[in-house]
């Protein structure tokens, strides 16, 4: 007997590796044993975040639904523009008027200078009865997207097209014409109550937030 004692070797579950991917100061059991295999484990560590969108950690917001009070206020917004579209419509079929009053007007007209008063007023007519086409479908779609822009444009553009029905009833109208300009000015009061809601305003200031 030599008088010395051998080295124990290492224990159950020990080894002589260190673990090359511990960090300093960690304690756990892991931390002196090297990975299995001798391979770091791949890929990314497995997300711990909340699933779905959220602002916190970089995921957008999902996209706030209109309420009703937005979407009854865009259908009105495309029954009024049926109505620009009606009126067009009434335009062409009102050419026999359009003359008399341009014969009523001014009497010492030569029949060519008649024709072309009249065909002017028709093109003018049409011009802005597409441009009312165009505004009732640009409102709709903007403000149903949440735009805090379109309520504010919708609300001048509904006020001006209340006073100026207003006007063209009281200077002339009758017949279809008059029912069409009742209609609009109800339609108008009423898109701008539905879009003056409480639902609506969080709507829009819901988009808002998520946009800024």
């Amino acid at each position: 007997m030599s008088g010395t004692t051998p080295s124990s070797g290492p224990g159950p579950g020990e080894n002589n590796e260190t673990n090359p991917y511990a960090q300093p100061g960690d304690t756990s059991p892991s931390a002196g044993q090297p990975w299995a295999g001798g391979q770091p484990p791949s890929g990314p560590p497995a997300w711990s975040g909340p699933a779905g969108g959220d602002p916190a950690y970089g995921q957008p917001a999902a996209k706030p639904e209109p309420p009703q009070t937005i979407m009854n206020a865009v259908k009105l917004m495309y029954v009024g523009m049926g109505l620009s579209l009606l009126g067009l419509l009434f335009t062409f079929s009102s050419t026999d008027q359009i003359r008399d009053a341009v014969e009523e007007a001014d009497t010492g007209l030569s029949a060519s200078e008649v024709d072309a008063a009249v065909n002017t007023a028709i093109g003018v007519a049409v011009f802005v009865g597409l441009i009312g086409v165009a505004l009732w479908l640009w409102m709709a779609i903007k403000n149903k997207q949440g735009r805090s822009w379109a309520r504010v444009v919708a609300t001048i553009l509904g006020g001006l097209n209340i006073v100026f029905t207003l006007f063209s009833l009281t200077s002339s109208g009758s017949g279809l014409n008059m029912i069409i300009n009742l209609v609009t000015i109800a339609l108008a009061a009423v898109i701008l109550w539905f879009l003056y809601r409480p639902d609506s305003s969080e709507y829009y200031a819901a988009v808002s937030r998520m946009n800024s």
